[in-house]
């Protein structure tokens, strides 16, 4: 059948590179893509905004299932577009994607369905915020934009004076709904489940890293790299996790009406008192998916069109590759406040060589033909092996051949299970093993330090 995959990121070319090699697909078209799906997919000019194109593109070309990577044109209800439209579409609806367009919605539903969670409130206004931190919660505290924020819409303070600066910059445009949490302590890691409304298989765990530097330093940023399974998320954890709040979930959200179609992606903290829900995302994460994918050894295609048609139960549950994967996030410099954008992109070639996979988040072709930035994360460099440890440096390996000038990166992804895995086999040395290789392996360009 044909395929219609939505969106222009690390995300989605690395569904682009699984929907590819399925048996079941006869052509996959991509809007608006990017230079690295363009090798898997026929790009098309159209805009996830406009549900009237985008549906008379999916009838006229024929599309039995459209694929809504990013979260914006879920949160738009795009998906109910499509499916008043008789298209089949993999991804929740409006409502039920309010699970990641507002974290207010999300804590309200886990208060009614007993979901462990952080305590929390719900402010709109600088005075409301400031009266719930002055009698509320302890420092640190953390405070969430109720909205979509691409991953950056979170401040921890430890401090009341963060507090303040963190409000200062969320009401600087006037009043605002926003959410203050208790601050959780432990580790956190990523499951992910898909979902038809009904039934729910996990698919896969991993760990991002959303700091800008090494040593889980500086600002938040959508990711700067992954790597999965995530271990400290034991078998015994991730059952409780499914049980406890990924399928109390689902079934909460098919008793109002809503059921959520797609993949459900949970961020868990793993407190002493178990697993807690962070907050949800109604999509594949990014750069999540560049280290699940790899990993999945069944097709893809029949699992998204089964859930998109209700019939999930239909199959058996996903399987995954033992072995692991990791990937690396090349940025921009000045990312995320100010990346600079057109910087010359070369040595991908070089760097797939080393058996790594490099996947285009924010990339164009310029004026000459020659690959450039587009600002902000720029690439994705993911390799596989049979630990962390190993995934890593050949991750590493690879970004040394990209020649970027103006790329940055961190040299310490997937630190914490290299460490253990280290500790398991009793060795000492708990350091990043690519980190003295990768000092400057984007040739040109600072490492993010």
């Amino acid at each position: 059948m044909n395929i219609l995959l939505l969106g222009s990121g690390g995300r989605e070319h690395a569904l682009a590179e699984k929907i590819a090699v399925s048996p079941r697909l006869t052509r996959l078209y991509a809007a608006p893509g990017n230079p690295g799906i363009a090798a898997h997919a026929e790009l098309v000019a159209l805009d996830a905004a406009d549900h009237a194109a985008v549906l008379a593109f999916a009838r006229g070309a024929d599309v039995g299932l459209v694929v809504v990577g990013p979260e914006a044109p879920l949160v738009d209800g795009l998906a109910d577009t499509l499916r008043a439209g008789g298209v089949p579409v993999f991804g929740p609806g409006r409502e039920a994607a309010r699970l990641e367009g507002s974290k207010g919605f999300t804590k309200d539903l886990c208060a009614r369905a007993g979901i462990p969670t952080a305590g929390y409130v719900r402010v709109d206004t600088r005075a409301g915020a400031e009266a719930a931190l002055a009698g509320t919660f302890a420092r640190p505290v953390v405070l969430k934009a109720d909205g979509l924020a691409a991953g950056k819409g979170v401040t921890i303070a430890f401090s009341d004076a963060e507090a303040a600066q963190a409000l200062d910059g969320f009401f600087a445009h006037g009043d605002a709904p926003l959410v203050i949490e208790e601050f959780l302590d432990g580790e956190e890691a990523s499951l992910f489940a898909i979902t038809d409304g009904t039934t729910v298989y996990p698919l896969g765990s991993a760990q991002d890293h959303k700091r800008l530097l090494d040593g889980d330093a500086g600002p938040n940023t959508g990711g700067m790299g992954a790597y999965s399974p995530a271990a400290v998320l034991t078998p015994a954890l991730e059952a409780r996790a499914m049980a406890e709040i990924v399928e109390p979930t689902v079934r909460a959200m098919a008793d109002a009406g809503t059921p959520f179609v797609g993949i459900l992606y949970a961020g868990l903290m793993l407190t002493r008192a178990g697993p807690k829900l962070i907050e949800y995302n109604a999509r594949l994460g990014d750069p999540e998916a560049q280290v699940l994918l790899p990993r999945l050894e069944d097709d893809l295609v029949p699992l998204m069109l089964a859930a998109a048609q209700r019939r999930l139960g239909d199959l058996p549950p996903p399987r995954f590759a033992r072995t692991a994967a990791l990937t690396v996030v090349v940025a921009a410099r000045g990312y995320p406040a100010a990346p600079v954008a057109g910087g010359a992109i070369e040595g991908l070639a070089d760097a797939e060589a080393e058996g790594a996979t490099v996947h285009h988040a924010g990339t164009r072709t310029d004026a000459d033909g020659r690959l450039a930035a587009s600002g902000g994360r720029v690439l994705a460099v993911t390799a596989t092996g049979a630990t962390v440890a190993e995934a890593q440096a050949a991750a590493y390996r690879a970004v040394a051949r990209v020649r970027y000038a103006d790329g940055v990166h961190r040299r310490d992804i997937g630190h914490r299970e290299v460490a253990r895995e280290a500790a398991a086999a009793g060795g000492t040395d708990a350091a990043p093993a690519a980190a003295s290789a990768s000092d400057t392996a984007v040739a040109g360009g600072p490492a993010a330090a």
